[in-house]
């Protein structure tokens, strides 16, 4: 019998607990001290599902740090290397947050609602208490707290006909990494295009856990005739598009070249955010390794709970962090961090899985692009 997840109020519920397990929730994993949804019908049902109808994703374990005050811009430059002077209002950005050594804290999405008004949607890690101590160590003239947003993620192909139906048909026109306000049962909420999917759809930030569940229940009344359904972030759709899991694929041993984020750090940003000597050195230098997109060959690969050793000629040449077998692509996707030399698209590499030696080779792009 696999292990399983003790359930305990150490665990914050969400705003859509209920009807979460009421949609069949098979298991969990443990985010920003929250659980999050990782199987309902079954990891390559949900795939299907989710890359041919609309799914309503419970993701308020990504949790929001919101930075208030005259010098909240400030702030958040001095966290990322990637530069947010041209940012206007309406605007989201994916953005490496970086410790003093060019280590990555955190990628998550800056919401900006004004130049004195941030959230930053984080991934799995203690943020907050980084950001606060920024802001009181440098005396900064802000607040540093997390609110009471919970986002609902809508992603999959029908997410344009579902949105329409319940906030009306002006939201399509919303653009990628673009947020407004919408209205909902005499309340205003901030809704983006985004999400971790390559579907399409969109996040609704529910402020307010009272609002969680009359707008779960909105969804699913109008979204029947689509089959809308509960679903989650797809460990095989995430790998196919080359989206990386903060502590899984990066963590803070690497930096945001390493991860491939170095379009990111570019310009005076770098110069402003605390880790900047270390990072303009990489940039200099180059780094050492970098995530690859990887080809597993062979039958489907176990689950990936601890990295793969990557050798070449027998010799280690990095790891594989996330793997899946993809049923559109027929074959096992991959993720790893690979070294310098051997990183180059079409290199044959072996991957070294606990049930055996696998051949496998580097790829240019994500599987889906």
């Amino acid at each position: 019998m696999p292990p399983f997840l003790s359930i305990s109020q150490r665990l914050r519920n969400t705003p859509f607990t209920h009807r979460v397990k009421a949609s069949g929730v098979k298991a969990y994993t443990v985010y920003n001290h929250m659980l999050l949804p990782t199987v309902f019908e079954s990891v390559e049902a949900d795939y299907h599902h989710l890359k041919s109808k609309v799914q309503v994703w419970d993701v308020s374990c990504q949790r929001q740090v919101e930075v208030k005050g005259p010098d909240a811009t400030k702030l958040i430059q001095m966290l990322t290397p990637r530069n947010l002077s041209k940012m206007a209002d309406d605007q989201c950005y994916y953005i490496p947050v970086v410790d003093e050594t060019g280590g990555m804290l955190n990628d998550p999405v800056a919401v900006k609602h004004s130049a004195d008004r941030w959230w930053i949607s984080i991934a799995d890690s203690d943020l907050l208490y980084w950001v606060k101590g920024l802001a009181r160590g440098r005396n900064m003239d802000v607040d540093v707290f997390e609110p009471d947003v919970s986002p609902l993620a809508i992603q999959g192909p029908h997410s344009n006909q579902l949105m329409e139906r319940v906030f009306g048909e002006e939201i399509s026109s919303l653009r990628f990494f673009r947020h407004r306000k919408v209205d909902f049962n005499g309340h205003s909420f901030t809704v983006a295009r985004s999400g971790f999917s390559t579907q399409g759809g969109f996040e609704i930030y529910v402020e307010g856990t009272e609002n969680g569940e009359p707008i779960w229940d909105a969804l699913f009344a109008a979204g029947q005739d689509l089959d809308v359904r509960a679903g989650c972030p797809n460990l095989i759709e995430r790998i196919e598009g080359g989206l990386l899991s903060y502590g899984n694929d990066m963590t803070r041993e690497h930096t945001p070249y390493e991860a491939g984020m170095g379009k990111f750090c570019k310009g005076a940003a770098v110069k402003d955010c605390i880790g900047s000597e270390a990072l303009q050195r990489e940039r200099e230098n180059g780094p050492k390794r970098q995530i690859c997109h990887i080809d597993i060959m062979g039958k489907a690969v176990p689950s990936c709970e601890a990295a793969w050793p990557v050798t070449f000629n027998g010799e280690p040449a990095g790891q594989v962090t996330s793997a899946a077998w993809s049923p559109d692509f027929d074959t096992n996707v991959a993720i790893g961090m690979i070294d310098r030399a051997h990183w180059d698209a079409g290199t044959e590499i072996s991957v070294h899985t606990p049930d055996g030696r696998r051949d496998a080779v580097i790829k240019a792009l994500p599987f889906n692009r």
